[in-house]
């Protein structure tokens, strides 16, 4: 399990927001830090969900909610793919996991450039749920990143320390 301890405890709320999207960002990462590629792939959950592709989502929300949302380009023009749910967990076979990391990289700090040109009461419009600022934004990914680092703790746990078979004590029958 990954955790770190907040650098950043006090000061102006953007720069608590800020400093706590980027700690999750970092965890996000972390997950998957010593990962071999087969283990990064491996898929334990029905979903789509592998511990790179938590890494690739991550990356397709930035775009979606700092390039196209906050920022107004269009899906088209931003730098990868924007397609939402469960498709924005795909990794093409030919990607690697450093490769994965460093897109998340390149649109976390994207997201940051784009977000620095607004302040947190500033708003813009989603196309489903109406207006909403940058604050909103900023807390929407950090839940999200958040949850997700959750999610590949316990994959990453599963992958490193599998739990030993466990058996029923009135059937006798090992799980």
């Amino acid at each position: 399990m990954t955790w770190s301890i907040p650098r950043i405890t006090t000061g102006a709320e953007r720069r608590l927001l800020e400093s706590m999207l980027d700690r999750n960002r970092a965890e996000l990462i972390n997950t998957v830090r010593g990962l071999s590629e087969a283990e990064a792939r491996r898929r334990l959950v029905a979903s789509p969900t592998t511990p790179i592709g938590l890494l690739k989502h991550a990356a397709v929300a930035e775009r979606i909610w700092f390039q196209h949302v906050l920022g107004g380009l269009p899906k088209s023009e931003c730098d990868g793919g924007t397609t939402p749910r469960d498709a924005s967990f795909f990794v093409d076979d030919n990607e690697t996991l450093a490769d994965v990391i460093a897109e998340f990289e390149r649109a976390s700090e994207r997201s940051r450039m784009i977000a620095a040109d607004f302040d947190l009461d500033d708003t813009t419009t989603h196309p489903d749920l109406g207006e909403v600022n940058l604050r909103f934004i900023y807390l929407l990914i950090m839940e999200d990143f958040a949850r997700h680092a959750g999610h590949g703790d316990i994959l990453r746990e599963q992958i490193k320390h599998p739990a030993a078979p466990t058996t029923d004590a009135t059937s006798g029958r090992t799980h």
